[in-house]
């Protein structure tokens, strides 16, 4: 089995350096850099042979920020998934941290066992957010709605639908093609048809629209 590689940016270096020790005491992990400054990193990142799976930032840094090394990553390196932890963390920025590109963004104080749990979701599916931080960006935007003109779950085809579904329930693209008998790559295809007929950027995007047009009953999800 392949191993998940991570980097890591955060100024404060004892808490760097325990993250560090941590990942690399795991066997599924790889780190394959840690630093404190966001410059170094983007420096480091150029070195490197293999791009990390996973970038984890602190939030709030002298140098660059957090959302500074989020923006940057997503148009310079955009096949790694950014991770942000802050200590100044606020459900209500999940949907700013999600539009400018982060996979999942959580307070610092999350345990380790959650921390790798986070890490291996957002490598499995894109993105990771616990209920809590649904309904929270479902309620930012919720005062913005307009009632569509048309049947939305007309505008997907019924296999759309299906892979939708099992998109807000947390399925990997592997999952997916096993439980519908289809291979990955239709899967990707399926998912592409989608970002192009109902504008959504990515899969955090495909999960808000569907529950923004009632395509999916979010009490019917399972638990996370």
């Amino acid at each position: 089995m392949n191993k998940i590689r991570v980097a890591m940016v955060d100024d404060d270096l004892l808490l760097l350096k325990l993250m560090h020790s941590f990942f690399d005491a795991q066997e599924l992990f790889e780190v394959l850099f840690s630093c404190d400054k966001g410059l170094e990193a983007f420096e480091r990142l150029k070195e490197l042979d293999k791009l990390p799976d996973v970038l984890l930032v602190d939030l709030k840094m002298a140098e660059l920020t957090g959302i500074d090394i989020t923006e940057k990553m997503r148009s310079d390196y955009p096949s790694v998934k950014v991770i942000i932890l802050s200590s100044h963390y606020k459900s209500s920025h999940i949907g700013f941290m999600f539009k400018i590109g982060a996979s999942a963004f959580f307070p610092k104080g999350v345990s380790p066992v959650r921390l790798l749990e986070i890490v291996e979701k957002v490598v499995g599916q894109g993105y990771y957010f616990d209920e809590e931080q649904l309904a929270t960006m479902r309620n930012q935007i919720s005062s913005k709605l307009v009632p569509p003109n048309l049947d939305e779950k007309e505008l997907l085809s019924e296999r759309e639908l299906e892979i939708i579904q099992l998109i807000c329930e947390q399925k990997t693209a592997k999952e997916i093609a096993d439980k519908l008998f289809i291979n990955q790559r239709t899967v990707e295809g399926h998912k592409n048809n989608m970002f192009a007929k109902t504008g959504a950027k990515n899969i955090a995007g495909l999960i808000i629209y569907a529950i923004q047009n009632n395509i999916i009953d979010q009490s019917s999800l399972p638990p996370v």
